[in-house]
């Protein structure tokens, strides 16, 4: 049996590495084998300095998710830790890759870090419903101070090597060779001078009225979420407790959460985002390259889809009817580039290097040399089957063409073209360069390889891909649609749209229904009820309020009114002329209005989306009720720490 950690010794020195691929995770074997390196290097007179280094792409990234909802085994990780920082030889850790969760409590435990340029660190247990539980919010802080490590823990977000460095996470950047440069390191006079471990140090004082508003702006951000305000309790025990005696508390709250309905429902998702995109047919299938993407309509849509692929370091022309429209969509591009710079998510050559990537053109003969194009023009088959035409006598024979239609037939759509299998659909969720969600939708006709190539290409922009069939709305705009009708017979029935917008907020969505709209613009949505007109079934329930306001010009906050008034409050008023609407339609159907309470409201709306999600299945519209979680959560602010509608309902 190969052992998960090896110890050699050189002139002084051991290097003790970890060798547990894919991520060096903390697997039982792995901590018992750090707990016998630090026995072995103390019981070795000739050993003065530890070097801890992971083979592989990373440092240890975590702990062992198959050993999630197990009876945890000894040796435990606190304990391992614990060994690590009484060591009397101390460790240096090599940090490459990404150093999470416990991986970086392990670093926590060494003397000292260093780090080559592109590793990240962070403690993203909050993701999953816990808080660190192996010292990190006893450790961190006394390394960091106490508001670097409440954004860290409570956040859940990695940071880089140099924000590290700047906030005395890391010791040292290593330009070259990481792990020659940490034996050189153990060798050298830095270890003359004793370093007390973090336990042993006192934890600074912060400005209490900014560490009072850094809590409530993350209570606020959690949004019902029980893991961030334990965080927040587990920092402040740490500034007014012995380390110890923090430790122990950081372990009660840890063991509470880990048993939390919260947890379980974040450890789902974790896993569901895991295996939803994974289809049968496409083990073996290899993607078709792609170097050049072609983008169709430069509007909100379009112009966000190029920037994600432009991010990603693809090259992509974008094609525009007029030069007018060209100018506008390439001006919404480049404004996004320069965004995500001043941002410092990219630096100024890469910026550069952005752009040169970047060309615009109004003829499809620009798409000659595409390998993949992705059509976001306005939602109307007549429309989208004439530029497929165009596509299909532009574009090279084997060029993946893929449109971005949030409702039309795909199907109908691949008929335009004379090989219908290289056209499939790519549902990007807007703004497409941020949001992660990205349904693949598979017309009957589809060729394995062309489908691949969508996994392929959601991999390379960190998109979390699932596959869908065809219908009206496909996976997410489907349940969308159905508790949004629901939603307009609760306004017939007694509700009024700050009432469902607030119950939902409430529940833990970031916005409601109704303002959502108003963003979005009602006249996206009016479009597909009219299309859906001849063929409503006439016993079925309709509500014309929404249609009525588009009829007045109310399409959202882009015309300054729609569900809400937005003149003189930009997050949008009540307003008395809606509530008249919705009051009138409800006494012309002579129904009469019953106030309905916050449970009633979501009660109504989770239902829908259950009951609709298990037709989906049923038709084969979805793999899984494990990727009609992660389609919500990623795509429609389901919360996440509620795991998703059908898992919510015990489906999943």
């Amino acid at each position: 049996m190969i052992q998960p950690v090896t110890i050699s010794t050189q002139n002084g020195i051991a290097a003790v590495t970890i060798d547990n691929p894919p991520v060096n995770a903390l697997s039982q074997a792995v901590r018992q084998g750090l707990a016998d390196a630090v026995q072995r290097t103390e019981a070795d007179a000739d050993v003065r300095a530890v070097v801890l280094l992971c083979a592989g792409r990373t440092f240890i990234a975590g702990a062992d998710v198959r050993e999630f909802g197990q009876t945890p085994r000894e040796p435990h990780l606190p304990d391992v830790i614990d060994m690590i920082e009484g060591a009397t030889k101390p460790w240096i850790a090599a940090l490459h890759g990404t150093a999470l969760g416990g991986g970086l409590e392990v670093a926590l435990g060494c003397r000292f870090r260093l780090a080559d340029p592109s590793a990240r660190l962070g403690l993203p247990e909050v993701n999953l419903g816990l808080i660190p539980g192996a010292g990190g919010t006893v450790r961190l802080p006394r390394l960091v101070g106490v508001p670097a490590a409440l954004e860290m823990i409570a956040g859940g977000k990695m940071v880089s090597v140099d924000k590290a460095l700047e906030m005395g996470l890391v010791d040292r950047i290593v330009d070259g060779d990481l792990t020659q440069a940490a034996l050189e390191f153990a060798k050298s006079a830095a270890l003359e001078t004793p370093v007390e471990p973090l336990m042993a140090r006192d934890v600074a004082q912060s400005d209490s009225d900014k560490w009072e508003a850094q809590k409530a702006a993350i209570a606020k951000r959690a949004r019902g979420q029980n893991s961030p305000l334990a965080a927040i309790t587990a920092l402040e025990n740490a500034l007014a407790m012995p380390a110890d005696q923090a430790l122990a508390k950081e372990r009660e709250l840890f063991f509470q959460l880990k048993d939390d309905p919260q947890s379980l429902a974040l450890r789902h998702i974790f896993f569901a985002e895991r295996s939803a995109g994974k289809m049968p047919r496409l083990k073996g299938v290899k993607p078709r390259p792609f170097d050049e993407i072609g983008v169709i309509g430069g509007g909100t849509m379009g112009a966000g889809i190029v920037a994600a692929c432009l991010l990603a370091g693809l090259r992509v022309v974008m094609l525009e009817r007029d030069d007018e429209s060209l100018s506008a969509g390439q001006e919404r591009v480049q404004n996004t580039l320069a965004q995500s710079h001043k941002r410092g998510l990219i630096d100024a050559d890469t910026l550069t290097r952005m752009q040169g990537n970047f060309s615009g053109a109004t003829d499809y003969a620009a798409l000659g040399n595409a390998d993949l194009v992705i059509e976001a023009v306005f939602e109307d088959m007549a429309v989208k089957r004439d530029v497929f035409t165009r596509l299909d006598a532009a574009t090279k024979p084997d060029a993946v063409l893929a449109t971005n239609t949030s409702y039309l037939d795909i199907a109908e759509i691949a008929e335009a073209v004379a090989d219908p299998s290289r056209v499939s659909g790519l549902h990007f969720f807007s703004p497409a360069y941020i949001m992660k969600l990205l349904e693949i939708v598979h017309p009957p006709k589809v060729a394995d390889d062309v489908l691949a190539t969508g996994f392929a290409l959601a991999k390379r922009l960190g998109k979390i891909a699932v596959p869908a069939g065809v219908c009206d709305g496909f996976i997410g705009n489907r349940i969308m649609s159905a508790y949004r009708r629901e939603c307009d017979y609760m306004l017939e029935d007694g509700a009024l749209p700050q009432d469902v917008d607030a119950a939902m907020r409430d529940f833990g969505f970031a916005m409601g229904i109704f303002a959502m709209q108003d963003m979005a613009g009602l006249d996206i949505a009016w479009a597909m009820r009219k299309r859906q007109a001849a063929t409503r079934p006439a016993d079925m329930r309709y509500v014309d309020i929404p249609d009525q306001l588009c009829e007045l010009g109310r399409f959202g906050r882009k015309t300054g009114a729609g569900w809400y008034d937005y003149s003189s409050d930009p997050k949008g008023a009540p307003d008395p002329l809606v509530e008249g609407i919705i009051t009138k339609a409800s006494a012309d159907k002579g129904i009469t209005r019953v106030p309905l309470s916050a449970d009633e409201i979501m009660g109504r709306i989770i239902g829908v989306m259950q009951s609709e999600g298990r037709k989906i299945l049923d038709e084969g519209i979805a793999q899984s009720p494990e990727a009609i979680d992660v389609v919500m959560v990623n795509g429609y602010g389901f919360p996440r720490w509620r795991g998703g509608p059908m898992f919510m309902a015990g489906d999943a």
